[in-house]
Protein backbone atom coordinates (compact mmCIF):
# COMPACT_ATOMS: atom_id res chain seq x y z
CA UNK A 1 0.00 0.00 0.00
CA UNK A 2 2.61 2.30 0.76
CA UNK A 3 4.30 1.15 -2.91
CA UNK A 4 1.44 2.44 -4.60
CA UNK A 5 1.11 5.79 -2.62
CA UNK A 6 4.21 6.75 -3.09
CA UNK A 7 4.17 5.80 -7.03
CA UNK A 8 1.16 7.76 -7.11
CA UNK A 9 2.94 10.85 -5.29
CA UNK A 10 6.27 10.54 -7.58
CA UNK A 11 3.44 10.85 -10.56
CA UNK A 12 2.02 13.78 -9.31
CA UNK A 13 5.01 15.65 -9.19
CA UNK A 14 5.50 17.34 -12.70
CA UNK A 15 8.48 15.96 -14.75
CA UNK A 16 10.21 19.30 -14.62
CA UNK A 17 10.42 19.89 -11.08
CA UNK A 18 13.82 19.33 -10.33
CA UNK A 19 14.84 20.56 -13.34
CA UNK A 20 16.55 24.27 -14.00
CA UNK A 21 15.50 26.85 -12.06
CA UNK A 22 15.61 25.83 -8.97
CA UNK A 23 15.56 30.04 -7.52
CA UNK A 24 14.14 33.12 -8.48
CA UNK A 25 15.17 34.90 -11.72
CA UNK A 26 15.48 38.29 -13.18
CA UNK A 27 14.54 39.95 -16.60
CA UNK A 28 16.39 43.21 -17.01
CA UNK A 29 14.83 45.95 -18.80
CA UNK A 30 17.48 48.32 -20.37
CA UNK A 31 14.58 50.76 -20.65
CA UNK A 32 12.38 53.27 -17.66
CA UNK A 33 9.53 51.70 -16.55
CA UNK A 34 6.50 52.82 -18.94
CA UNK A 35 7.80 51.96 -22.12
CA UNK A 36 7.31 49.63 -24.92
CA UNK A 37 9.56 47.50 -23.90
CA UNK A 38 9.24 47.94 -20.39
CA UNK A 39 5.04 46.97 -21.19
CA UNK A 40 5.98 43.70 -23.17
CA UNK A 41 8.37 42.52 -20.86
CA UNK A 42 6.62 42.48 -17.61
CA UNK A 43 4.00 40.15 -19.24
CA UNK A 44 6.50 38.10 -20.89
CA UNK A 45 8.22 37.79 -17.05
CA UNK A 46 4.62 36.43 -15.41
CA UNK A 47 4.13 34.03 -18.98
CA UNK A 48 7.90 32.87 -18.52
CA UNK A 49 6.75 32.14 -14.80
CA UNK A 50 3.92 29.80 -15.65
CA UNK A 51 6.39 27.55 -17.95
CA UNK A 52 9.54 27.65 -15.60
CA UNK A 53 7.78 27.18 -12.36
CA UNK A 54 9.89 29.91 -10.99
CA UNK A 55 8.97 34.09 -10.10
CA UNK A 56 10.52 36.01 -12.61
CA UNK A 57 11.27 40.13 -11.44
CA UNK A 58 11.64 42.44 -13.45
CA UNK A 59 14.43 44.71 -13.03
CA UNK A 60 14.63 48.19 -14.75
CA UNK A 61 18.48 49.64 -15.67
CA UNK A 62 18.22 52.46 -18.31
CA UNK A 63 20.84 54.30 -20.00
CA UNK A 64 22.10 54.44 -23.26
CA UNK A 65 19.53 52.63 -25.10
CA UNK A 66 20.07 49.41 -23.07
CA UNK A 67 24.48 49.98 -22.92
CA UNK A 68 23.92 50.23 -19.30
CA UNK A 69 22.37 47.01 -19.19
CA UNK A 70 24.73 44.84 -21.22
CA UNK A 71 27.36 46.03 -19.86
CA UNK A 72 26.26 45.00 -16.26
CA UNK A 73 25.05 41.61 -18.44
CA UNK A 74 28.17 41.13 -19.70
CA UNK A 75 29.92 40.01 -15.95
CA UNK A 76 27.12 38.40 -14.42
CA UNK A 77 27.89 34.48 -13.78
CA UNK A 78 24.48 33.00 -12.39
CA UNK A 79 24.19 30.28 -14.63
CA UNK A 80 21.30 32.10 -16.86
CA UNK A 81 19.22 33.44 -13.85
CA UNK A 82 19.50 37.06 -15.07
CA UNK A 83 18.75 37.67 -18.75
CA UNK A 84 17.55 40.41 -20.27
CA UNK A 85 14.93 41.04 -22.79
CA UNK A 86 14.95 44.46 -25.37
CA UNK A 87 16.03 45.55 -28.66
CA UNK A 88 19.36 44.66 -30.33
CA UNK A 89 20.78 48.31 -31.25
CA UNK A 90 22.99 48.52 -28.58
CA UNK A 91 24.51 45.67 -30.28
CA UNK A 92 24.23 46.30 -33.74
CA UNK A 93 24.94 50.05 -33.34
CA UNK A 94 26.23 51.19 -30.51
CA UNK A 95 29.75 49.70 -30.21
CA UNK A 96 30.37 51.34 -33.39
CA UNK A 97 30.17 55.25 -32.49
CA UNK A 98 31.26 55.10 -28.56
CA UNK A 99 33.25 52.78 -26.07
CA UNK A 100 31.03 50.45 -24.38
CA UNK A 101 32.08 47.44 -22.09
CA UNK A 102 31.14 44.56 -24.18
CA UNK A 103 30.92 42.90 -27.53
CA UNK A 104 28.54 40.89 -29.43
CA UNK A 105 30.50 37.65 -28.26
CA UNK A 106 30.17 38.14 -24.55
CA UNK A 107 26.46 36.84 -25.03
CA UNK A 108 23.80 34.77 -25.85
CA UNK A 109 21.12 35.42 -28.24
CA UNK A 110 18.26 32.81 -27.13
CA UNK A 111 14.99 34.04 -28.60
CA UNK A 112 13.41 36.87 -30.66
CA UNK A 113 9.79 37.56 -29.90
CA UNK A 114 8.88 40.59 -31.11
CA UNK A 115 9.54 42.89 -34.66
CA UNK A 116 10.65 46.61 -33.38
CA UNK A 117 8.37 49.53 -34.40
CA UNK A 118 10.65 52.24 -34.67
CA UNK A 119 9.16 55.45 -35.33
CA UNK A 120 9.41 59.55 -35.32
CA UNK A 121 6.28 61.07 -33.34
CA UNK A 122 4.67 64.11 -32.53
CA UNK A 123 1.65 65.56 -30.73
CA UNK A 124 -1.65 65.86 -32.14
CA UNK A 125 -2.05 69.80 -32.45
CA UNK A 126 1.36 70.55 -33.45
CA UNK A 127 1.76 72.76 -36.63
CA UNK A 128 2.98 69.53 -38.70
CA UNK A 129 1.03 66.21 -39.63
CA UNK A 130 3.21 64.49 -41.89
CA UNK A 131 7.17 64.16 -42.07
CA UNK A 132 7.29 66.95 -44.93
CA UNK A 133 5.65 69.03 -43.13
CA UNK A 134 7.56 68.78 -40.21
CA UNK A 135 10.62 69.35 -42.56
CA UNK A 136 9.08 72.10 -43.62
CA UNK A 137 8.74 73.97 -40.99
CA UNK A 138 11.69 73.00 -39.73
CA UNK A 139 13.59 75.14 -42.02
CA UNK A 140 11.87 78.33 -40.61
CA UNK A 141 11.75 77.33 -37.02
CA UNK A 142 14.36 75.47 -34.37
CA UNK A 143 13.33 72.54 -33.32
CA UNK A 144 13.40 70.06 -30.26
CA UNK A 145 13.63 66.61 -30.39
CA UNK A 146 13.71 63.84 -27.81
CA UNK A 147 15.65 60.95 -28.24
CA UNK A 148 15.92 57.31 -26.96
CA UNK A 149 19.11 55.83 -28.15
CA UNK A 150 21.98 56.82 -29.75
CA UNK A 151 21.23 55.37 -33.31
CA UNK A 152 18.33 57.36 -33.23
CA UNK A 153 20.28 60.63 -32.20
CA UNK A 154 22.22 59.25 -35.51
CA UNK A 155 19.94 58.81 -37.81
CA UNK A 156 17.78 62.62 -36.83
CA UNK A 157 21.16 64.58 -36.98
CA UNK A 158 21.71 62.87 -40.65
CA UNK A 159 18.09 64.01 -41.48
CA UNK A 160 18.94 67.72 -40.06
CA UNK A 161 21.98 67.96 -41.78
CA UNK A 162 20.29 66.56 -45.10
CA UNK A 163 17.15 69.02 -44.73
CA UNK A 164 18.83 71.87 -43.39
CA UNK A 165 17.09 72.18 -40.04
CA UNK A 166 18.43 73.15 -36.40
CA UNK A 167 17.54 70.86 -33.98
CA UNK A 168 17.97 70.52 -30.05
CA UNK A 169 18.42 66.96 -28.95
CA UNK A 170 16.54 66.38 -25.72
CA UNK A 171 17.73 63.12 -24.16
CA UNK A 172 15.18 60.75 -22.58
CA UNK A 173 15.76 57.04 -20.34
CA UNK A 174 12.95 55.55 -22.97
CA UNK A 175 9.14 55.36 -24.05
CA UNK A 176 8.32 56.71 -20.40
CA UNK A 177 10.27 59.54 -20.18
CA UNK A 178 9.89 60.65 -24.05
CA UNK A 179 5.73 60.58 -24.13
CA UNK A 180 5.36 63.31 -21.44
CA UNK A 181 7.56 65.59 -23.64
CA UNK A 182 5.70 64.95 -26.73
CA UNK A 183 2.31 65.06 -24.95
CA UNK A 184 2.84 68.26 -22.94
CA UNK A 185 4.34 70.19 -25.93
CA UNK A 186 7.81 70.43 -24.11
CA UNK A 187 9.55 68.98 -27.25
CA UNK A 188 8.08 69.27 -30.93
CA UNK A 189 8.42 65.43 -31.70
CA UNK A 190 10.49 62.39 -30.78
CA UNK A 191 11.90 58.96 -31.34
CA UNK A 192 9.29 56.16 -30.21
CA UNK A 193 10.33 52.49 -30.21
CA UNK A 194 6.72 51.73 -29.46
CA UNK A 195 5.27 53.81 -26.70
CA UNK A 196 3.29 55.54 -29.39
CA UNK A 197 1.22 52.59 -29.74
CA UNK A 198 -0.46 53.93 -26.61
CA UNK A 199 -1.58 57.61 -27.24
CA UNK A 200 -2.28 56.76 -31.08
CA UNK A 201 -5.44 55.11 -30.78
CA UNK A 202 -6.94 58.64 -28.72
CA UNK A 203 -5.62 60.47 -31.50
CA UNK A 204 -2.66 62.22 -28.41
CA UNK A 205 0.18 61.46 -30.64
CA UNK A 206 0.55 61.51 -34.55
CA UNK A 207 3.46 58.87 -35.71
CA UNK A 208 4.81 60.95 -39.23
CA UNK A 209 7.20 58.34 -40.33
CA UNK A 210 8.63 54.93 -39.36
CA UNK A 211 12.61 53.96 -39.17
CA UNK A 212 11.71 50.31 -40.09
CA UNK A 213 12.63 49.10 -43.20
CA UNK A 214 8.85 48.53 -44.20
CA UNK A 215 5.82 50.15 -43.03
CA UNK A 216 4.36 48.88 -40.42
CA UNK A 217 0.70 46.70 -40.33
CA UNK A 218 -0.61 49.19 -37.59
CA UNK A 219 0.02 52.06 -39.55
CA UNK A 220 -0.45 50.81 -43.02
CA UNK A 221 -0.68 54.75 -44.19
CA UNK A 222 2.66 56.00 -42.66
CA UNK A 223 5.88 55.83 -44.72
CA UNK A 224 9.49 54.66 -44.09
CA UNK A 225 12.10 57.09 -43.67
CA UNK A 226 13.56 55.31 -46.96
CA UNK A 227 10.02 56.09 -48.87
CA UNK A 228 10.80 59.89 -47.94
CA UNK A 229 14.11 59.89 -49.57
CA UNK A 230 16.54 58.89 -46.31
CA UNK A 231 18.16 56.56 -46.51
CA UNK A 232 18.01 55.25 -43.29
CA UNK A 233 16.94 52.37 -40.53
CA UNK A 234 16.85 50.60 -37.77
CA UNK A 235 16.27 47.07 -37.97
CA UNK A 236 15.54 46.13 -34.53
CA UNK A 237 13.78 43.47 -32.55
CA UNK A 238 12.88 42.79 -28.68
CA UNK A 239 15.25 39.49 -27.92
CA UNK A 240 16.09 37.45 -25.20
CA UNK A 241 20.11 37.92 -24.51
CA UNK A 242 22.01 36.12 -21.43
CA UNK A 243 26.05 36.07 -20.75
CA UNK A 244 28.32 33.47 -23.00
CA UNK A 245 28.58 30.11 -21.40
CA UNK A 246 25.51 29.63 -19.55
CA UNK A 247 24.98 26.03 -18.76
CA UNK A 248 22.85 23.82 -21.41
CA UNK A 249 19.91 22.78 -19.65
CA UNK A 250 19.51 26.72 -18.61
CA UNK A 251 19.73 27.37 -22.48
CA UNK A 252 17.17 24.64 -22.95
CA UNK A 253 14.91 25.98 -20.58
CA UNK A 254 15.02 29.54 -21.10
CA UNK A 255 14.42 28.71 -25.41
CA UNK A 256 12.02 26.77 -24.23
CA UNK A 257 10.50 29.32 -22.30
CA UNK A 258 10.05 32.03 -24.97
CA UNK A 259 8.88 29.61 -27.56
CA UNK A 260 5.65 28.95 -24.84
CA UNK A 261 5.76 32.95 -24.25
CA UNK A 262 4.97 33.46 -28.73
CA UNK A 263 1.97 31.27 -28.20
CA UNK A 264 0.61 32.65 -25.23
CA UNK A 265 -2.62 34.93 -25.88
CA UNK A 266 -1.68 36.94 -22.69
CA UNK A 267 1.87 38.32 -24.72
CA UNK A 268 0.45 38.44 -27.91
CA UNK A 269 -2.30 40.39 -27.28
CA UNK A 270 -0.10 43.13 -25.14
CA UNK A 271 2.12 43.30 -28.13
CA UNK A 272 0.23 43.39 -30.84
CA UNK A 273 -2.88 44.42 -29.40
CA UNK A 274 -1.43 47.42 -27.04
CA UNK A 275 1.98 47.81 -28.39
CA UNK A 276 1.78 47.22 -31.67
CA UNK A 277 4.69 45.01 -32.45
CA UNK A 278 3.81 42.02 -34.79
CA UNK A 279 4.74 38.44 -32.45
CA UNK A 280 7.69 36.00 -33.87
CA UNK A 281 9.65 33.54 -32.66
CA UNK A 282 12.88 33.17 -34.03
CA UNK A 283 15.91 30.34 -31.95
CA UNK A 284 19.14 31.31 -30.98
CA UNK A 285 20.81 30.66 -34.41
CA UNK A 286 18.75 32.91 -36.47
CA UNK A 287 18.67 35.49 -33.84
CA UNK A 288 22.37 36.30 -33.30
CA UNK A 289 22.89 36.14 -37.28
CA UNK A 290 20.53 38.62 -37.40
CA UNK A 291 22.42 40.50 -34.90
CA UNK A 292 25.85 39.64 -36.83
CA UNK A 293 24.53 41.03 -39.88
CA UNK A 294 22.53 44.12 -38.66
CA UNK A 295 26.10 45.03 -37.03
CA UNK A 296 28.42 44.54 -40.41
CA UNK A 297 25.95 46.69 -42.49
CA UNK A 298 25.73 49.42 -39.66
CA UNK A 299 29.53 49.04 -39.82
CA UNK A 300 29.69 49.19 -43.58
CA UNK A 301 27.55 52.27 -43.91
CA UNK A 302 29.32 54.26 -41.19
CA UNK A 303 33.17 53.30 -42.44
CA UNK A 304 31.06 54.98 -46.24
Amino acid sequence: MFAVLLALLVAAVPAHADDWPNRPLTMVIGFAAGGSTDIQGRVLANVMEEYLGQPVNVVNQPGAGSAVALSRMARNRDGGLTFLYGGITALTFTPIIMPVNYEIDDFEYLATLAVGQNSIVTATGQPFTTFEELVEYGRDNRMTYAQQTALDEAIMRRIAEAEGLDIAIVPTGGGGGMAPLVLGREVDFAYSGGTHAQYTPGDEMVVLAFMSPERSPFYPEVPTLIELGHDLVIEDYRSIIVPAGIPDKARQRLVAAAEYASQSERFRKITEENTFFPVVFRGPEETEAAIRRIRAANEDVLGD
